[in-house]
């Protein structure tokens, strides 16, 4: 019986530094295909010996991938574990590898951003410009070294827990354990992403739908106030207490949306596109259809 063929910590860590380059040829047809492939590589050539097997696993990984860069290192480790348990004779198909990367990478893409651009460097950005307005040279170091250490120190330990979790999974391959998994990474990130639509998306309808001249003092008068820092000062306190910028007030499209149900548009036009996406239709063919019907309606004054 051949033995058993295993990854070491240092196949894992080859994986780890180069799953920092993950968005190294990212792409618009399949994005982060070729970074993933690369990362890849060292396992890929540790457990299969013959060019063929190299050769399948390379295109397998050559799929449409695409995730928050630090949170694919869990799924990287998952994985690992499902191609290791494959070259060792477990029926694990390629259906059954790219599932489990389709399945984990979108509800992650979701968890990323709010914790890692909106939560931890917004934070080390802080400190480290509070250091450097003192003319300290801290300030962009400590940002520098503890942004890398947080990334990359994270990347590693959730690459390893994928990988452990991983080896259960393929344990059950009735494929229970990954249903829990995926299904609570899914409720997560599909929770994040739609608190997130009305500040990613951005539609606003241009129309105007009614004017009405106000009356005096319901405006600011700007060819009565004083002049200089006090006219600045008098208008800011004017518009500070409800008085209008202008004379005339309009109401657009986009206030009355608003008015009735915010940023229904956005929520519209995300569920439009991921009804697109349902049906097949490409991700480019989406994308310069919004380029195309956004630079129409602006011209019509329609947005």
């Amino acid at each position: 019986m051949a033995e058993n063929i295993r990854l070491t910590k240092k196949d894992r860590i080859s994986v780890w530094w180069r799953s920092t380059f993950l968005q190294g040829s990212w792409n618009y047809e399949r994005m982060q295909n070729g970074g993933w492939t690369y990362s890849m590589i060292p396992a890929i050539k540790k457990l299969y010996t013959k060019k063929e097997d190299q050769i399948a696993a390379l295109k397998r990984h050559m799929e449409f991938f695409n995730t928050h860069p630090y949170l694919a290192s869990p799924v990287l480790g998952v994985t690992l574990a499902l191609e290791e348990e494959r070259a060792n004779g477990a029926p694990i198909d390629d259906v059954a590898i790219q599932g489990v990367k389709v399945g984990m990478m979108g509800p992650l893409a979701g968890v990323g951003d709010p914790v890692f651009w909106f939560t931890v460097r917004p934070i080390l950005g802080a400190l480290g410009a509070s250091l450097a307005l003192t003319g300290s040279i801290l300030g962009p170091i400590i940002f520098f070294v503890a942004w890398n250490i947080i990334r990359m120190a994270f990347m590693w330990y959730t690459q390893e827990f994928g990988y452990k979790a991983g080896s259960k999974i393929t344990e059950d391959m009735s494929g229970g354990l990954l249903q829990d998994v995926t299904k609570g990474a899914s409720i997560l990130g599909m929770f994040i992403l739609g608190s997130l639509v009305n500040r990613w998306v951005s539609v606003k309808f241009t129309p105007v739908v009614s004017s009405i001249k106000q009356s005096k003092g319901a405006y600011i008068d700007w060819a009565h106030l004083p002049k200089g820092a006090e006219g600045i000062k008098t208008a800011l306190s004017q518009q500070a207490s409800g008085m209008s910028l202008d004379r005339v007030k309009q109401t657009t499209l986009q206030q009355n949306l608003d008015s009735l149900v915010p940023g229904l548009a956005a929520l519209l036009l995300t569920l439009f596109c991921m009804w697109l996406l349902k049906k097949k239709v490409s991700p480019i063919v989406i994308i310069l259809g919004l380029f195309v019907v956004g630079v129409v309606f602006h011209v019509i004054h329609l947005m």
